[in-house]
């Protein structure tokens, strides 16, 4: 605990980097994932290899897709960039279905109540569909939050600084304190991001609330 509250100010700077590093990736990977997913929800022919191809994705160890990107992209190991864009790949691998599922949850009647009231195509999305789906891509949204805040963590094994290098540094020292302030570090984090994201949802769908 004293060596904790010693190195407070370090332990709160690699937070933020590593919520960066794991926050930014899941937002791009959201954006990325909200075509692909409504393709996958409105098109039978594309859902089953879209949603195969983005699942296979998340079957790269992470480790070896921190490494392996600079070959295919310009950035470097140790290049921060490096590991927001491998995060973005598993996120939009988790989240494709999340979006898919999130719309396909959207009864067909609304889908037609909407028709009728004149919406239609992108309209209807951004309008029905996807408040609608708040609920399931939420729950999606959480399990891809935590996975990337667990995923970043290894990002130390190649350099990078965030919580994880507590994880690494104490098990070269030996030194188990420091290992379990990554690993609380880690937990806590994971538990910010599914209240802001439980947050966002329950402000999003404000008729679930009155419908309680």
């Amino acid at each position: 605990m004293t060596w904790a509250l010693d190195h407070l100010g370090e332990i709160l700077l690699r937070a933020r980097e590593h919520a960066w590093l794991a926050g930014l990736p899941l937002l791009l990977g959201l954006l990325i994932a909200l075509p692909l997913g409504w393709l996958a929800a409105r098109t039978r022919w594309a859902r089953g290899p879209l949603l195969t191809v983005t699942g296979l994705l998340y079957t790269i160890p992470s480790l070896a897709l921190f490494i392996l990107l600079p070959l295919v992209i310009p950035t470097r190991t140790l290049d921060p960039a490096n590991v927001i864009v491998a995060m973005t790949i598993y996120s939009v691998a988790l989240l494709v279905r999340a979006v898919a599922d999130a719309l396909g949850s959207v009864s067909a009647a609304t889908r037609q109540a909407a028709i009728a009231m004149g919406y239609g195509g992108l309209g209807r999305f951004l309008a029905v569909d996807l408040p609608l789906g708040v609920p399931v891509l939420a729950a999606g949204l959480r399990v891809a939050a935590v996975s990337n805040v667990s995923i970043v963590s290894v990002s130390s094994l190649v350099g990078i600084s965030q919580l994880g290098h507590y994880l690494t540094e104490g098990y070269d020292r030996t030194f188990a304190t420091e290992v379990w302030v990554g690993i609380v570090a880690c937990v806590l984090l994971a538990l910010v991001f599914d209240l802001v994201i439980l947050g966002i949802a329950r402000a999003a769908t404000p008729w679930t609330r009155a419908s309680a």
